[in-house]
């Protein structure tokens, strides 16, 4: 999992509240396990009409947002359905930071397990951060200080250690199992002694 420090750059403004799964990323694009791919399929239905064809006006559809790495939107972000597809999609997009007043909570879990980085902040400061979206003005986010600033304006955010240390390390959970291989490796040789049985499988 790549690691998250600092990230700066215009954001995508997305000005909707209870944003769901199936908006992020509708069902027709859950039949692959891969996490690659996914962006074709993100907001398919706000991204295109019911025809295939592009609709133009949409956010990330028009420069210099078609590159946005932070998202920022409404309340309840990530409802719905508990599809890990929608972070693989944001993250396949480009988007390593999601920014709005609440998420849904699993939603809010798979993102720290995929390398992104949802942060909670009041909607009096996520509207300002909104505006400054739609003004093409870069914003900034600190993970080692958990802030966000935009112009003359610094937000800090609330976050578990332990997930912090996660994201700030690029480990998910694979990763966080591998950091423990010494060990795995020395029950597996003593196991192996006591119980040669479960290791001579054919």
């Amino acid at each position: 999992m790549q690691k998250f420090e600092t990230l700066t750059g215009i954001a995508a403004p997305l000005p909707l509240n209870n944003v769901d799964t199936d908006m992020i990323i509708p069902k027709q694009f859950l039949k692959t396990i891969k996490r690659t791919g996914l962006s074709e399929g993100l907001f398919y239905e706000m991204r295109y009409d019911e025809k295939g064809v592009k609709i133009e006006d949409f956010v990330l559809h028009q420069a210099p947002w078609t590159g946005a790495e932070i998202l920022v939107s409404g309340n309840n972000f990530g409802c719905g359905s508990s599809r890990e597809h929608a972070p693989w999609a944001l993250l396949d997009f480009g988007i390593r930071s999601v920014i709005a007043p609440s998420f849904a909570d699993i939603f809010y879990n798979n993102c720290f397990k995929n390398g992104i980085l949802p942060i909670r902040l009041p909607k009096e400061q996520v509207d300002v951060l909104m505006e400054a979206a739609k003004q093409q003005q870069e914003i900034s986010v600190d993970l080692p200080n958990q802030q966000v600033k935009a112009g003359n304006h610094v937000f800090s955010f609330e976050l578990d250690e332990f997930r912090k240390y996660c994201l700030l390390n690029g480990l998910d959970d694979i990763g966080l199992t591998l950091k423990k291989a010494e060990n795995i490796n020395d029950f597996e040789g003593r196991d192996s002694q006591s119980r040669p049985w479960l290791f001579n499988a054919a």
